[in-house]
């Protein structure tokens, strides 16, 4: 977690309230890539990202709020150029939208806690769900199986202690 992240208690991996913050609130704490693809629906170039083609084991959250959103044993190699998940990690991890943008039908997979962009989802996928979540390295935040365990233990007990 990077500490601009954490800025006015956003930023939690335990936390599952809903953030509804406003777009010039959003400017003041995320770094101006995780903004643009967060609240611009940006997207970055296909195999540029840092997560396309990772193969470790953990668990991605969202770099916004630090929402749990993918595990590892859910990607899959797509070769599109972008992380790509046959699952998120709960039903209330992502939210969807229409996207009708660029003249496409598309899903847009929305972070379900502070609706930040984080890509979109295609019936084009492996099973168990035939779907393929395509999600953006940028907004994505990584954490290795045993150290998100440790963390997970510690933010809970750091929530426990502010309660």
């Amino acid at each position: 977690m990077e500490d601009g992240k954490k800025k006015g208690g956003i930023y939690s991996r335990t936390d599952a309230s809903k953030v509804n913050l406003t777009d010039e609130e959003w400017k003041e704490v995320l770094p101006k890539e995780v903004f643009n693809i967060a609240r611009e629906k940006g997207t970055e170039w296909a195999f540029t990202g840092k997560y396309w083609n990772s193969k470790e084991s953990g668990t991605y959250y969202c770099a916004a709020c630090g929402n749990p959103l993918f595990v590892s044993d859910a990607k899959f190699e797509s070769s599109c150029g972008w992380p790509s998940f046959f699952q998120p990690l709960t039903k209330t991890s992502v939210i969807y939208a229409p996207d009708n943008t660029h003249g496409m039908h598309r899903t847009e997979v929305l972070c379900g806690r502070c609706k930040s962009h984080l890509g979109h989802v295609f019936d084009d996928g492996p099973p168990p769900t035939g779907l393929r979540y395509c999600i953006n390295s940028v907004i994505l935040d990584f954490e290795k199986a045993q150290e998100a365990n440790e963390q997970y233990q510690q933010d809970k007990a750091n929530d426990k202690a502010y309660e």
